[in-house]
């Protein structure tokens, strides 16, 4: 019988977001700094992993976000309807869709705002049964 996969180490999720933040254009590269910095500040305990292809961190062994880079904006992963519903006021004006919230990259980042998407979302991996309500 196969064993599984052993788990990325936190030096090749390093690696992995350094080769994902070069490969970036500047004023993007720059955005997802201030991002990773932002998560950071919120949730100091969170380790960083890469998958999906992009960026993310995982607190207490779950998933808690990932952030990417495009073109014309960055985005943070899940954001979910819970989330969303709570925080409407603070998200006019900022697309979204299932799961995501983009920030445009000719605007300033909303600090602020991602401190409390990223705030939210402790708070669903750290109480699950919020997630539903």
């Amino acid at each position: 019988m196969k064993s599984a996969p052993a788990a990325p180490t936190a030096s090749s999720a390093r690696q992995q977001v350094q080769k994902y933040f070069a490969a970036a254009p500047p004023n993007a590269r720059k955005r997802l700094t201030e991002m990773r910095t932002l998560i950071r500040s919120v949730a100091p305990s969170a380790v960083e992993h890469f998958s999906y292809g992009i960026p993310g961190f995982r607190l207490d062994g779950q998933p808690l976000v990932w952030y990417a880079a495009f073109k014309s904006h960055t985005s943070l992963y899940p954001i979910g309807d819970a989330i969303k519903h709570e925080l409407a006021d603070a998200l006019e004006g900022y697309e979204t869709s299932k799961g995501t919230v983009r920030f445009p990259l000719d605007k300033p980042l909303a600090a602020g705002l991602v401190r409390r998407l990223v705030k939210a979302r402790v708070g669903e991996v750290r109480n699950p049964k919020r997630k539903r309500g």
